[in-house]
């Protein structure tokens, strides 16, 4: 069975976002505006997109 994966874009900037929420974004992967990175749907990615979802674009 193929492994099930979840691709996100940063889309908006983490300028005067609060530092946690800084450093989910660099725990998911992302460095700068629009970087992708392609994770595989667990729970805890999940939870993480949750928290910054106003900072990504979610695809699969």
């Amino acid at each position: 069975m193929a492994e099930k994966t979840v691709r996100v874009t940063l889309v908006k900037s983490v300028i005067g976002t609060k530092e946690d929420h800084r450093a989910t974004v660099r725990g998911l992967g992302l460095r700068r505006l629009n970087s992708t990175a392609i994770l595989e749907d667990t729970p805890a990615v999940r939870g993480m997109i949750r928290k910054i979802a106003y900072l990504l674009k979610c695809e699969g």
